[in-house]
């Protein structure tokens, strides 16, 4: 009952014929146009946002190897920041399909080795590429 009042209070102000006539006016094609370009270009946003991300997405690799890389990647960092020899900040560690890639600066030759073993002790390394330059 409420919602019969809403509407007769709604239509109270208008005339029958004025709101036929409302109904039948043409529709403005500007109007139109900016509908679609602005579905258009949500569309658009979303179709990108759910393609970019993770690797896992655009078919690099599984789900599971996915998972299997973040594990290596964070087991390897973890025994970077556990050895003293190490810089743990200086230096990145990436994982694709159990192949590691170490990446930034150390401060020796000794450091840039050790980093190389320790990324070769974690269970699941297939490869490990030192890219780790020294710093002079």
């Amino acid at each position: 009952m409420p919602m019969a009042v809403a509407l007769r209070n709604f239509y109270s102000g208008f005339t029958a014929q004025e709101h036929l006539s409302d109904a039948r006016k043409p529709v403005n094609p500007g109007h139109i146009m900016n509908i679609r370009t602005s579905l258009a270009a949500a569309v658009a946003a979303v179709a990108l946002l759910a393609t970019a991300g993770c690797a896992v997405t655009r078919g690099q690799q599984t789900t599971g190897a996915y998972i299997d890389d973040s594990a290596i990647t964070t087991a390897v960092k973890t025994s970077f920041v556990d050895n003293t020899n190490v810089d743990a900040a200086a230096i990145s560690v990436e994982t694709l399909n159990g192949t590691v890639m170490l990446s930034g600066f150390a401060k020796s030759s000794a450091e840039r080795s050790t980093a190389e073993s320790l990324a070769w002790k974690v269970k699941g390394v297939k490869v490990v590429k030192n890219e780790v330059a020294i710093r002079p």
